[in-house]
């Protein structure tokens, strides 16, 4: 498989403006997608934030497994980290609200006691492509201000926004690192949608859909593509290659690799998350 890299150069900018106006903010809204939390977290990112006061937002809840999400809260929460699930499409304003409330607790009472009770939070909100910070920054603010697109690498600056009557958002654009240790993660970054559609072969991504398909819901995979038992139990590159039959592409294997990403990414499969959590006990 290809190696999968991408960091272009302002990438690398932006990671500087983060170190740079860290201190400015009282909180950071970490963004990560809940249909691979891990993986979606920028380990550059994860070091600055070691003492900064943090909440993970686990944004798209509602293209991930409800069950396994529901894990990975208990799984942050149980690293001491506060964690938040949030549909991006709909913003959930007053469950980010009632966790910053939680988390700077002492800090609004100190402003309290001295008489500040208008003064905003000021919090930076980061996260790698894609993750949908951009939308999700949208509906917290009500209004059309942060350009979206589904594609990484949208947003290239940075602005500070209102949001509620309690934050000032200031938005960054997405960050990737510059070399993934482990493929595994290139692999969900790109099915997914974070990284650039031509810095990977498509083949090898809709392999590892149609693996992860077969493994955790292969009733979806079938009913979505009407395969018998029979082509259930083919290899996954067999399985390629019937499925591009199948879709009238002849031997165009690649246009079928795309029609399986994108119907995996656009949840025409069903809900799914790429990785599990394990929390003590299980």
């Amino acid at each position: 498989m290809t190696v999968i890299q991408w960091f272009p150069g302002h990438m690398a900018k932006a990671l500087r403006l983060v170190k740079e106006k860290l201190n400015l903010v009282d909180i950071v809204l970490e963004l990560v997608d809940a249909r691979l939390p891990e993986s979606s977290r920028n380990p550059q990112l994860e070091q600055l934030l070691e003492t900064k006061p943090h909440i993970m937002v686990l944004t798209k809840k509602d293209m991930a497994d409800p069950n396994v999400t529901a894990r990975w809260l208990r799984y942050y929460e149980s690293k001491g980290i506060p964690a938040v699930a949030v549909d991006s499409q709909h913003g959930q304003l007053s469950a980010i609200e009632k966790k910053i409330n939680v988390v700077l607790k002492d800090k609004l009472a100190l402003r309290e006691s001295k008489g500040i009770i208008q003064q905003r939070v000021k919090v930076m909100c980061i996260g790698i492509p894609n993750v949908g910070k951009s939308t999700l920054l949208n509906h917290l603010v009500n209004k059309n201000v942060a350009i979206t697109g589904n594609r990484p690498g949208v947003t290239k600056a940075q602005q500070w926004l209102k949001a509620g009557k309690l934050m000032s958002l200031l938005d960054t654009p997405g960050i990737l690192w510059p070399k993934f240790e482990d493929q595994e993660i290139g692999k969900r970054l790109a099915l997914t949608g974070a990284i650039k559609d031509s810095l990977y072969a498509k083949d090898d991504i809709a392999l590892y859909g149609l693996e992860h398909f077969k493994q955790t819901n292969p009733k979806a995979l079938q009913e979505k593509y009407k395969l018998t038992d029979e082509q259930m139990q083919l290899s996954n590159v067999d399985l390629l290659l019937e499925l591009t039959k199948k879709m009238g592409f002849k031997e165009d294997y690649d246009r079928a690799s795309e029609r399986i990403i994108f119907d995996i990414r656009q949840s025409k499969l069903g809900r799914y998350t790429l990785e599990i959590p394990q929390l003590g006990g299980e």
